[in-house]
């Protein structure tokens, strides 16, 4: 068998298995919802037709208990006597009593006697000031049937509430002639009001009244009243046993969706009762048992295809793990090959990292060779001014040692004991100097620690002093007041020694000459500047400014490698040290973090922020 379509039938097979699956997930869950939607139309039709032989006997009840008033007021002939004689009378306010006290006892709306012509001749209300005494009730509803010689019974809608109403009217006829009729009006208005109060929910029945003409009557919803059926349902089919399953179009109808209507005759008024009972509750169980076939149909299939998947990966299992045997002895001896392999080279990688130790060590000595240089060189060049420093206070030293010894022969000792304190103070400068000197150019190992940066400025213009005062350069110094910052205090008073150097070179042959050392705390750490008035620095020269022995100074006055060293020592320190492009003048700045809040460190030893002096 060709080898591509023995793949694709084994491709096939999992997708044939799924499609049949789920055509017989779909078979089931159709058969039981139409099973489940059978069983409850049966279970609903059998409930809606207990309640509506509920609600017929009530109504039956109520109307057949009000339909033989009017033949209950003419017990006697004071009727028949009114008749007679309609003008106002004894009579007449005794059938007003009379008509008024079996209204009350009877419970219906209003009753009447109404003469030939169709006048109010005595009434229930006949107290009242809007009583309907001498009134022509010839529109009113039974009054014609009744006056043509007929027992009527009709329904009735009170004009003012629009409450649902019964006339019944009965004809006195004597002598074969129609002498008047006796009206009862009796109230709907309670029954509906049951009905009203048991429909609140949506999916409860809603039982109505239809007249002979397909009108509303009574309804459990009052915005149903009084509107033809038709307006109100769309037949949508029929079920088993002859029930309609009809849906609500009404706007503002409780309960939307489709309804199953019952129907039963009153044969008493010839109106019909209806119930409309919701089929949501059908529609619902019906999707439940829909999805329970289907689960459960969906569940014995996977358990069947798993099963089968089972088996064939046991058998899968049995042919990988031969496969999986002869790859492991082919692997085993490819591992021990290459376990040789790789112990050779890792002899070779160590050899190599040995000799790249080797080769730091001598880099770092190096390197360390290169500043100490670098402070010697700087040294040479501080040399004339330390000169000068310290060639002051030994004329002064010889002067004051020769005006001592005048002072002790002529017994002078105040004077003596001045001359010597100041000689203490010059000496204590000079020891400072050179303290200072023998700190700069010490080649030690470097100790991070808090260090005040004024500190650190203001030994490095001790150093500078002199050579700032010969060339006549301005200094100012802007710091923040206690500013601390984490490095070694030797190696940043070389870095500042080296930048305010180059900066002085720079302002020779300049006219303004003014050099400026500055700092600020940005994003949390130091930012130290030094600035210059001079010339600048092209953007060429800006590119090669930190390269190894570069330097744009005459030939033995520098080595070019301040720069390299200040920015070796600044990145030690975890910154960065670059040229900043200015409108005038040169601008190195770097960068130094913040010591830990609550070390201690002296005052600054420089004059506050902003003042500037003329060295």
């Amino acid at each position: 068998m060709n080898p591509s379509r023995s793949r694709l039938a084994r491709r096939a097979v999992p997708l044939i298995g799924a499609l049949l699956m789920l055509a017989l997930v779909a078979l089931a869950a159709t058969l039981a919802y139409a099973w489940g939607e059978r069983r409850e139309f049966a279970r609903l039709d059998d409930a809606a037709a207990h309640q509506l032989d509920l609600y017929a006997a009530v109504l039956d009840i109520e109307l057949g208990k009000q339909a033989d008033l009017p033949w209950l007021i003419d017990a006697d002939g004071e009727i028949e006597s009114l008749l007679r004689t309609p003008e106002p009378n004894a009579i007449r306010g005794a059938v007003n009593r009379r008509l008024t006290r079996f209204a009350t006892r009877s419970g219906a709306l209003w009753a009447a006697v109404i003469d030939g012509r169709g006048r109010v001749v005595a009434t229930s209300d006949w107290y009242r000031p809007d009583s309907q005494l001498d009134h022509i009730a010839a529109s009113e509803p039974c009054v014609a049937e009744a006056l043509a010689g007929q027992d009527a019974r009709r329904f009735a809608v009170d004009p003012t509430s629009g409450a649902p109403e019964v006339c019944l009217a009965r004809p006195l006829v004597r002598d074969g002639r129609t002498l008047g009729a006796l009206l009862v009006r009796i109230s709907l208005e309670p029954i509906e009001a049951t009905w009203v109060d048991a429909a609140f929910r949506a999916e409860s029945e809603k039982p109505l009244v239809v007249d002979q003409q397909g009108m509303v009557i009574m309804s459990s919803v009052p915005g149903w009243k009084y509107r033809p059926l038709g307006s109100l349902t769309v037949p949508s089919r029929m079920l088993p046993g002859g029930v309609q399953l009809v849906r609500l179009q009404a706007p503002g109808s409780p309960g939307t969706g489709l309804h199953v209507l019952h129907e039963r005759p009153l044969a008493r008024f010839g109106w019909r009762l209806l119930i409309l009972s919701s089929a949501a509750s059908v529609q619902r169980d019906a999707r439940t048992a829909a999805w329970g076939a289907g689960t459960l149909v969906t569940c014995i299939a996977l358990l069947l295809m798993l099963v089968v998947q089972r088996r064939r990966v046991v058998a899968q299992k049995l042919a990988t793990r031969a496969a999986l045997q002869r790859a492991n002895d082919e692997l085993e001896a490819k591992v021990r090959q290459r376990t040789a392999e790789l112990e050779a080279s890792n002899r070779e990688l160590r050899h190599e990292i040995d000799e790249r130790h080797h080769a730091e060590q001598v880099l770092r000595q190096a390197q360390e060779e290169l500043v100490q240089s670098g402070k010697l060189a700087l040294l040479g060049q501080l040399s004339a001014g330390i000169s000068h420093e310290l060639g002051q206070p030994l004329t002064a030293l010889r002067a004051l040692a020769a005006n001592g010894r005048l002072l002790l022969d002529r017994g002078r000792g105040d004077q003596v004991r001045e001359n010597l304190s100041s000689i203490a103070s010059l000496v204590e400068r000079m020891g400072r100097i050179t303290s200072q000197l023998k700190a700069f150019t010490r080649k030690s190992p470097s100790s991070v620690r808090p260090v005040a940066l004024a500190d650190a400025v203001a030994n490095a213009c001790q150093l500078l002093a002199t050579r700032l005062q010969d060339e006549d350069i301005t200094l100012r110094i802007e710091l923040p007041d206690a500013l601390e910052v984490q490095c070694d205090g030797y190696r940043l008073e070389q870095v500042l020694v080296n930048l305010m150097g180059n900066a002085a070179d720079a302002l020779r042959g300049t006219a303004e000459r003014r050099l400026t050392v500055q700092a600020e705390v940005t994003g949390g750490r130091a930012r130290v500047r030094v600035i210059d008035s001079g010339p600048g620095i092209s953007a060429a020269l800006n590119e090669r400014l930190f390269e190894p022995f570069f330097t744009t100074k005459p030939p033995g006055e520098g080595l070019g490698l301040g720069l390299v060293i200040s920015s070796h020592i600044v990145r030690e320190f975890g910154g960065q040290l670059r040229s900043v492009p200015a409108a005038s003048g040169a601008v190195f700045e770097f960068d130094l973090a913040l010591a830990d809040a609550g070390t201690d460190a002296g005052p600054p030893a420089l004059p506050t922020p902003s003042e500037e002096r003329h060295v």
